[in-house]
């Protein structure tokens, strides 16, 4: 029996007693914890009161709850899946992701108009309210499981002036480059990443766990000027990927030297 002397809530100070019987490696990775009553017994508290530290752990990312098996200790492994950000081109003008072949469509793509908001807009240097073509795309990788949530946002300026893209909108992005460049631009990206907790139809649709935030990755195709002609998004639990960059050295310009 462990004796609960903090000061706080009961509940508080049982879940600061759980957390550090978890941060101690009393309670290891992906085991199950005491049950109800054992835990009841252990501190000396009522029901109520233990489920409202349950409750508190799983909020802050320490737990999972499975229904009908318990409450197990969140596992400290590492993501399942990583993710390399680099585009490859062939001999023939090909393009090709690295991790491309993984991806199968969970449902068909969604197509639809939309138009800029104040972000997608300072990414694609647009007023609000800009014209765009955006597609939807829910994708899983089956040997992990992993779950993303990818959109394309195409300014109508872009689509329009590209032959055949305005047709078909939803191309996946190695293709919408092939047709850029077809058309004689000279491309380059820029990428983003940041996180943040998931809204609910994200929570929904990456079947994430409690307190998991989400990575946001964020691509812009730009034309020689730097002129932005599409946006990318991808979204997934920071639970299960990571992200890889291959980084390079940039040539500096030669200084020059006074006669």
């Amino acid at each position: 029996m462990s004796e609960i002397q903090r000061p706080g809530a009961l509940y508080q100070q049982v879940a600061a007693a759980i957390r550090e019987a978890i941060l101690s490696g009393e309670f290891t990775p992906d085991s199950l914890l005491p049950s109800e009553a054992q835990l009841m017994a252990r501190y000396q508290v009522s029901r109520p009161t233990v489920r409202n530290a349950i409750a508190a752990l799983r909020a802050e990312g320490l737990i999972d709850v499975r229904h009908g098996k318990g409450s197990f200790v969140r596992s400290d492994g590492q993501p399942s899946l990583t993710l390399e950000r680099r585009i490859s081109r062939t001999a023939e003008g090909k393009f090709v992701m690295p991790n491309g072949d993984i991806w199968q469509e969970s449902e068909e793509p969604s197509t639809y108009r939309t138009h800029t908001t104040k972000d997608t807009g300072r990414l694609l240097q647009l007023n609000e309210e800009e014209a765009l073509f955006g597609c939807d795309r829910l994708l899983i990788d089956p040997s992990t499981g992993t779950r993303a949530m990818h959109r394309t946002l195409i300014p109508f300026a872009t689509a329009e002036a590209v032959p055949f893209l305005a047709e078909e909108p939803c191309k996946r992005p190695a293709a919408i480059y092939r047709l850029l460049t077809q058309d004689g631009h000279k491309l380059t990206w820029t990428e983003t990443v940041r996180a943040h907790m998931p809204l609910p139809d994200e929570r929904t649709a990456l079947r994430l766990p409690d307190a998991t935030p989400i990575l946001h990755v964020t691509r812009v195709t730009h034309a020689a000027d730097d002129h932005p002609l599409f946006l990318e998004e991808l979204r997934f639990g920071a639970d299960r990927a990571e992200l890889a960059y291959r980084i390079t050295a940039d040539k500096q310009p030669a200084r020059r030297t006074r006669a």
